[in-house]
């Protein structure tokens, strides 16, 4: 199966290029044009018509409602759409049922695993939908990725997906105030990520980010304003109903975004932090 990427930024970019290494690649294309990407095409039906995958991998619902309803008309049977942008359960519903009118399949692939992990075929998959699909398309996906759980519904894993960014984000916060405290109190970088290091509060984002906010690189691997997206729409999830963390971290990062840092790495709340 020949696939198609939509949506070449952080993480889209770094898949096709691995999809382009196994000779896979029947198109990419971007809203922001990129004609020396490979297998480039100049519009979305272009991918769409050349590919039996396409994957959708772009910024909020609006912007894979945009590009599907593009693609609508290329779509058929034999087609598959995987959406791996972080959505919500009610938009990923409404996108499957559009697709699933035109005679293709949808399978809701959202993922985790940031720049470096999409480099090294870290990523991770959260699958939902039909599970035929899903081992129709274990081969392709296991190019990029290093596992793809099965969560159930589209919905489901959708949802799921927004409870795992909540849970990075609300870290990324505390490890955000917790080195603040310290600096504050004279204790150095190296003391803190050392002690941090035997401290059962120690976790996988800790080590990635620790290089980033010992050098004070915000270069982005996961942006401020995709994660303030995640926030909103996961607050829209959870209805409002009792959940401060995500009420405070949300407000965190409308702060950075509205400071200017929303294309900087979400490691960048703890400027929010200095700046006070």
């Amino acid at each position: 199966m020949k696939i198609g990427v939509l949506g070449l930024g952080i993480i889209g970019g770094v898949w096709a290029r691995h999809y382009h290494a196994a000779g896979l690649l029947a198109g990419a294309w971007n809203r922001t044009a990129q004609p020396d990407f490979p297998a480039w095409q100049p519009t979305p039906e272009a991918v769409a018509a050349a590919a039996d995958v396409v994957q959708i991998v772009v910024a909020d619902p609006a912007a894979v409602e945009s590009v599907l309803t593009r693609i609508l008309r290329q779509l058929g049977p034999g087609k598959v759409v995987v959406q791996s942008s972080t959505i919500d359960a009610v938009s990923s519903a409404k996108f499957a049922a559009l697709v699933a009118a035109r005679g293709a399949r949808y399978l809701a692939a959202p993922f985790t695993g940031s720049k470096p992990a999409a480099e090294q075929r870290q990523s991770v998959f959260y699958l939902g939908g039909d599970r035929a699909l899903m081992a129709e398309l274990e081969p392709l996906l296991a190019l990029v990725s290093a596992h793809r759980f099965i969560i159930g519904t589209n919905e489901q894993a959708c949802t799921l997906k927004l409870a795992m960014n909540l849970n990075i984000a609300a870290q990324m916060q505390g490890l955000s105030e917790a080195l603040t405290l310290a600096r504050r109190a004279g204790v150095t970088d190296t003391v803190f990520f050392e002690a941090m290091a035997k401290n059962v509060g120690y976790s996988g984002l800790t080590k990635l980010k620790e290089p980033k906010l010992r050098a004070g690189d915000f270069a982005p691997q996961f942006s401020v304003k995709h994660m303030h997206k995640d926030m909103r729409l996961a607050t829209l999830t959870a209805a409002g109903d009792g959940f401060p963390v995500l009420d405070a971290v949300r407000e965190a990062l409308k702060t950075a975004e509205t400071r200017g840092m929303g294309d900087e790495d979400f490691s960048a709340l703890i400027k929010v932090l200095e700046k006070r």
